[in-house]
């Protein structure tokens, strides 16, 4: 049985902290430890207080955990403490894998941390990381930038693993109406995620869930993208649908992720809707009947899309010429990827970007 060390807070509630973390490591096959950071107390006419344990005591914590049980995988989640962070990457530095969630912010956006723990874990931790798994709302904090496109996340991803993160899993991209944005960026590529379920994936305690399970099949032997796929495959089934649409919507709403999810990783090669259909094994007509009863739109609409929000990224946000984006976009030609801008825009690409 794998080991995995979580070091982060306690939730009384069990529904995030360290109460999940053991509870999602533990379900999905490995032995799970545990070291507490903080303990959060719910006051009913105050609301919700976090108390941190003294460094010297979370240290004692792990060292004893570490040198007794030698954790295959360790995660560190809510640390609020700058001291403690520091101590922490002295204690990790041996570790095989670091699995960096660190919770600045809830998802409510009030923040977790102050400055000074933020500034701790740029400096100590997230150079040690094998995984940093984060929010747009928390990269935007930490970074101090805005993320309204697919290509600020790249960018934000790129910049994190230029700080030392192997592999950056940013969360909760909003720049698309009505559906969430994930990107896991590593080896100098990226992978996009799409998901309907803005509720599920936002859910209390999800994101701390999610790194349990990445940090557990880490430990199991998986590589990273591995490991988040089989991680994501895990949340979707045992938690995410809990709070999506009941009876037979779950499975047409299940195929309309998956469909998302092909158009952002192949919308510059494949622009047909037989290519997802057959990636989907299923028929053009099912998969047509799925976006129309889901987003009220056919296949090709939602492709042509993605397309266009990608064009008025590039126009708007680079200096790539007309016939480079066409190029970038999978267009035959750049009189072809004209009229289709055209088509659905009314101008063309030169007077949109004037």
């Amino acid at each position: 049985m794998v080991t995995v060390l979580s070091i982060t807070g306690s939730d009384g509630t069990g529904g995030a902290g360290v109460q999940a973390d053991v509870q999602t490591i533990t379900a999905m096959g490995g032995r799970a430890l545990s070291a507490v950071t903080c303990l959060s107390v719910l006051h009913p006419t105050q609301g919700l207080a976090l108390h941190d344990v003294p460094t010297e005591l979370v240290i004692g914590q792990v060292q004893a955990l570490i040198t007794t049980f030698h954790p295959a995988v360790v995660k560190v989640g809510l640390v609020r403490d700058a001291e403690t962070i520091r101590a922490l990457r002295d204690e990790l530095a041996g570790c095989r894998q670091l699995v960096c969630d660190p919770g600045l912010l809830s998802v409510r956006g009030t923040h977790l941390v102050g400055a000074d723990a933020v500034s701790a874990f740029r400096r100590y931790l997230l150079p040690e990381a094998t995984l940093a798994i984060m929010r747009c709302d928390e990269v935007e904090m930490l970074l101090d930038t805005r993320i309204q496109s697919d290509e600020d996340m790249l960018r934000a991803a790129r910049t994190l693993n230029e700080m030392g993160a192997r592999w950056v899993l940013l969360r909760g991209g909003r720049h698309y109406q009505d559906r969430l944005t994930a990107l896991l960026y590593g080896e100098g590529n990226g992978r996009f995620f799409s998901s309907l379920n803005t509720e599920g994936w936002m859910q209390h305690g999800v994101g701390g869930a999610m790194s349990s399970a990445i940090a557990t099949r880490l430990a199991m032997g998986d590589d990273v993208p591995t490991a988040v796929h089989r991680a994501h495959d895990y949340m979707h089934n045992q938690v995410i649908f809990s709070s999506a649409n009941a009876g037979d919507r779950l499975r047409p709403a299940d195929l309309y992720d998956q469909f998302l999810d092909l158009v952002s990783q192949y919308y510059a090669t494949a622009h047909n809707v037989q290519f997802y259909a057959d990636r989907l094994n299923i028929s053009t007509r099912y998969l047509s009947k799925i976006t129309a009863n889901v987003s009220a739109q056919t296949p090709k609409q939602v492709i042509d899309g993605y397309l266009m929000h990608e064009a008025k990224v590039l126009l708007e946000s680079t200096r790539l010429t007309v016939q480079e984006i066409s190029i970038k976009l999978g267009f035959m030609t750049q009189a072809h990827f004209c009229r289709f801008f055209r088509a659905i825009e009314g101008r063309t690409p030169k007077d949109y970007r004037s």
